[in-house]
């Protein structure tokens, strides 16, 4: 006997406003394309960036603290409503960087817009899932579509490269992470995270059950790019063109965040003593390996790449803690590592040019004397990542590690405030060329770098500063999300 199929309601479509929105609007946004010359292609972006504004917009406005939709398929909460309201505004972010880096090599195209869009829809439906399907669903919507943004510059062999590796090993990653699902099916027989949360309170330590929670949980340190599930990071953020690597190494990690917590929280949850100490163990080999190698490249976005390793496993800090304070400080890390990582690679798009990529330190040399104020900028992003006060980096940090303090993880906390020294290191490194060096050759000052590009910058950078002084609000939204 066939279940009989139900049309959906309102009450089921309405808090996927934000889902529909943006998916009407992309594929509307494909069409327009169609008719739109070379020649007048902003016209498709700002319509791309205005897309993310009403989106942002509707992730904020909804009724209520909490609405399943689709017998619990979908979950609407405060939790999914910040991350989507970020997701949406760092890609915009990144739309703005890419612009002018894309369109100086004949690479801005409609169909880099439409990959971001349909890449965010993936985040989007990820950050809300509250079934196995619905988590499958936006993985593999927003993983193809970066693995195509990848691979969008056909001439060039190290970004084709990097798309296979990318696709490779994410293939392998969400093969495990599927593989962990079908387990936790067969423990429980049921996809919803809902049931396998009240499963896993009442059967504990089913065998099953924890194989299930062991595969979904290297699945989710693949997509991060979680110590020792690392290895495709950096070869993809260096050969990926930087206008691209600005979004694929921001937004997604706020999706995994998402997905993280969606999984191991909402269904693995009564779990927890037995998945903490291997988030903890993964945040320290992050901590260790990401910082240490990270000290070794003098190449600019590999030095990024690793760090973002060292990244996660301070985000990890705070997930290890499994409690609502530590959650809440690791969406914090999450949205703050975002906005950094953002300023981060825009300050690589901002002094490229058609033949020359400032991807190396030594390209930053300098800076102070060629433009003092974009040397301050890019000081105030470094500052930031490296967690010198007063800068977001430092809160951000200071957060997960009273998180893991407060979980009785001290040993945790002292891994971290060691490694978060050493990785202060080469984030210095960066503003000591720039200030100290000498300039390499008579530059004239950022010749490419068009007006716009420079205030979207300077914003973002700026930004880093006004929201170390004022985190508070943040921090307070991330607790409010999960009752902290």
């Amino acid at each position: 006997m066939t279940t009989p199929i139900t049309m959906p309601t309102v009450a089921d479509l309405l808090p996927m406003a934000p889902e529909l929105f943006l998916a009407t609007a992309a594929f509307a946004l494909l069409v327009v394309d169609l008719f739109v010359p070379q020649q007048r292609r902003a016209i498709t972006h700002y319509l791309a960036v205005a897309i993310f504004a009403v989106t942002a917009w509707l992730a904020l406005t909804v009724q209520g603290d909490l609405a399943v939709a689709f017998g619990g398929m979908y979950v609407r909460d405060l939790v999914g409503d910040v991350l989507k309201a970020v997701v949406c505004v760092v890609s915009a972010l990144a739309l703005l960087y890419a612009k002018p880096y894309l369109d100086d090599r004949g690479l801005f195209k409609g169909e880099f817009h439409l990959l971001v869009l349909f890449s965010v829809l993936g985040m989007l439906l990820l950050v809300s899932a509250g079934n196995l399907l619905t988590v499958y669903l936006g993985l593999e919507l927003m993983a193809l579509s970066t693995y195509a943004l990848v691979a969008m510059d056909r001439e060039s062999p190290r970004a084709s490269e990097a798309a296979m590796k990318y696709f490779v090993l994410g293939a392998l990653a969400s093969g495990m992470l599927l593989y962990g699902m079908s387990m936790l099916y067969g423990a429980t027989g049921s996809l919803d995270l809902a049931a396998i949360y009240a499963a896993a309170a009442a059967q504990g330590d089913h065998q099953l059950m924890l194989f299930g929670v062991v595969f979904v949980l290297t699945g989710v340190a693949f997509k991060f790019g979680a110590a020792p599930f690392h290895m495709w990071l950096p070869d993809v953020y260096h050969g990926a063109p930087t206008g691209i690597t600005v979004f694929i190494g921001s937004a997604p990690k706020l999706a995994a965040f998402g997905m993280a917590y969606r999984l191991l929280e909402a269904g693995a949850g009564p779990l927890a003593a037995y998945w903490q100490d291997a988030v903890a163990w993964l945040a320290v080999l992050s901590l260790v390996i990401g910082n240490l190698l990270a000290l070794a490249q003098p190449n600019l976005k590999r030095m990024l790449a690793y760090s973002t390793v060292s990244h996660v496993g301070f985000l990890f800090l705070g997930l290890a803690a499994a409690d609502p304070a530590g959650y809440a400080a690791a969406m914090f890390y999450a949205v703050s590592y975002a906005v950094m990582s953002t300023a981060a690679w825009g300050a690589i798009v901002l002094l490229s040019r058609k033949g020359f990529e400032a991807e190396h330190v030594d390209d930053f040399r300098g800076l102070n004397a060629r433009s003092p104020w974009h040397a301050w900028m890019v000081m105030f992003v470094m500052a930031s990542l490296a967690g010198v006060p007063p800068f977001l980096g430092f809160w951000a940090k200071l957060a997960v590690l009273r998180a893991a303090v407060g979980a009785d993880m001290l040993w945790l906390a002292v891994v971290g405030v060691v490694f978060a020294v050493v990785g202060a290191f080469y984030y210095l490194r960066v503003i000591k060329v720039m200030f100290f060096d000498e300039p390499a050759g008579g530059a004239p000052v950022l010749p490419h770098a068009d007006r716009p590009l420079r205030a979207v910058f300077s914003v973002n950078a700026f930004a880093l500063l006004v929201l170390g002084i004022g985190w508070s609000p943040l921090m307070a939204w991330c607790q409010r999300a999960f009752g902290a």
